[in-house]
């Protein structure tokens, strides 16, 4: 599940989350402390996606990098 891969990867997630998506803030990026539902939110705000929209991105990020479970 994309929840408990970002969870689990956090440390290793957060400078990839701010190359893949450079209008997130550091601030944001830290508030989130591997949510992904604060992370669909961030992106939501940041990129105007639709909740859907934002889930997919996330799922593809997580498929696209290969992080340990």
């Amino acid at each position: 599940m994309n929840a408990d891969i970002i969870k689990g990867n956090w440390h290793a997630i957060k400078g990839k989350l701010k190359k893949q998506w450079g209008q997130l803030t550091d601030d944001e990026i830290m508030k989130m402390e591997g949510s992904s539902e604060e992370l669909a939110g961030a992106l939501q705000k940041a990129y105007g996606y639709e909740k859907e929209k934002a889930v997919q991105e996330i799922k593809k990020f997580t498929d696209t990098n290969k992080w340990e479970n």
